[in-house]
């Protein structure tokens, strides 16, 4: 950890090089520890530190971004150099209006000394208590558990200076059986928003109740979905349309949809990065601080997040939700959560005459992006229910499912939410039963 004084060094001595008309500077820097486990065993615990300076300048209306991991006098001084002749090479981009200024950003603490501290040691006992569990049933527990303590700051040339070092706490692990599998996964910012063995015994239990699966014909189901599967949903409709280039590029499920009924009313979708019960951050890759941003409410699409250059082009100010430059995608959200319902798990299964409970989705992949038409396959757990129990479990299957047409037949939502971790962050999400979803076809497993 470079520390705050220091970022603010760094950040100043990158602008004071630069000559062009705007300039930005986002430094980020990690220590990440990491120890992986296979076959019920651990094979490996890593370390790895580094910091990244990725400076961004403009010229009249041409942007060049250019990145380094070396931060002496020299380096610095040529990343500027870099970014500015990338810059004078680029077309003129008219939508441009400038870099955000300075704004107030209120307090967040999010750092845990506890995660810091942690010795490979300590996470060593936790994976192997699971790993033990895991061989003395005859299975094999391979997964990871990862910690992590970061930092990010962000200058620029119009005032702007934000930082902000956090903590990070992940684990997931897959249990296998000879003919079966099972789950689980948390993250969270502290030491005790997870539960390794409560963890380890999800996982286990799932990989003994899913031996000897059989075969149902695709079709259309209802479906009880675990909070990792619901998770994944609203994970892939924030990346295809919940962010304001995708509405402005005209490839968004939201257009022509603001202010319509497009879920269910059980069906409320948001955005807070100063909610401490997720993966908080207190202000983007700009330094702008974040919004709450409701983007679906009671089933009506509301709003979609904004950065400074999708924001410019409507003559509005950004929610505070830029990615790091430059990228394709525009702004998205990724601090998201889901209001809870009214329902347990085991009320959502008593309910159910005839259906599937799926555990979590699998290599999910768009196949019609703007109408959230997504393919995958369920995984490590998938069972049958009948007359409101769950009867035996089932092969895997793959579906082809509109996205947004299955919150629209939301019918129960757990009372009880989980930070799911997916390759946007953390999702805050609960379980659902939903009336209808498309399976295409079989698996083998």
């Amino acid at each position: 950890m470079l520390g705050e004084a220091k970022a603010r060094s760094i950040c100043q001595k990158a602008l004071s090089f630069s000559k062009a008309d705007q300039t930005e500077v986002l430094l980020l820097g990690y220590d990440r520890q990491l120890t992986r486990f296979a076959n019920s065993y651990i094979h490996q615990n890593v370390s790895e530190s580094d910091a990244q300076l990725r400076v961004r300048v403009v010229i009249g209306k041409r942007i060049g971004v250019a990145v380094t991991n070396r931060l002496d006098d020299s380096s610095i001084s040529q990343v500027v150099e870099n970014a500015m002749a990338i810059a004078r090479l680029q077309p003129e981009n008219p939508n441009f209006k400038s870099l955000p200024g300075p704004a107030p950003i209120p307090e967040l603490a999010a750092f845990d000394d506890d995660v810091l501290s942690l010795t490979p040691a300590a996470k060593a006992e936790a994976v192997g208590k699971i790993c033990r569990r895991a061989r003395e049933l005859g299975l094999i527990a391979s997964g990871a558990y990862n910690t992590e303590t970061f930092e990010i700051a962000v200058a620029n040339s119009l005032g702007v200076f934000a930082y902000f070092p956090g903590t990070e706490i992940s684990f997931n692990t897959v249990i296998m059986s000879d003919t079966g599998s099972g789950y689980a996964a948390g993250v969270g910012w502290n030491l005790e928003s997870l539960n390794l063995e409560a963890l380890g015994e999800e996982a286990i239990q799932k990989a003994l109740k899913s031996r000897n699966p059989k075969e149902v014909p695709p079709g259309v189901y209802t479906v009880i979905l675990q909070e990792y599967a619901v998770a994944d949903i609203i994970a892939t409709l924030a990346y295809l349309g919940m962010g304001a280039l995708a509405v402005q590029e005209g490839r968004s499920f939201m257009c022509d949809n603001f202010g319509k009924q497009i879920m269910a009313p059980l069906i409320s979708i948001w955005d807070d990065g100063f909610d401490l019960s997720g993966l908080p951050k207190p202000f983007d890759f700009e330094g702008v601080p974040k919004q709450k941003v409701v983007l679906v409410e009671n089933g009506v699409a509301k709003n979609v997040v904004y950065d400074s250059y999708t924001a410019g082009i409507e003559g509005r100010s950004s929610t505070g939700h830029a990615l790091p430059a430059p990228n394709t995608m525009g702004p998205l959200p990724i601090n998201l959560f889901m209001a809870a319902g009214s329902s347990s798990l085991e009320e959502m299964i008593a309910s159910t005459d005839k259906g599937l409970l799926i555990t979590r989705f699998h290599y999910t992949v768009p196949v019609d992006p703007k109408r959230t038409v997504v393919t995958g396959m369920t995984r490590d757990g998938t069972f049958w229910v009948e007359k409101g129990e769950v009867a035996y479990p089932v092969k895997n299957l793959r579906f082809t499912q509109n996205y947004v047409k299955a919150f629209a037949a939301a019918e129960a939502l757990g009372r009880d939410t989980r930070l799911v971790p997916t390759d946007m962050g953390g999702i805050r999400a609960p379980a659902a039963k939903i009336a209808e979803f498309e399976f295409t076809g079989v698996t083998e497993f």
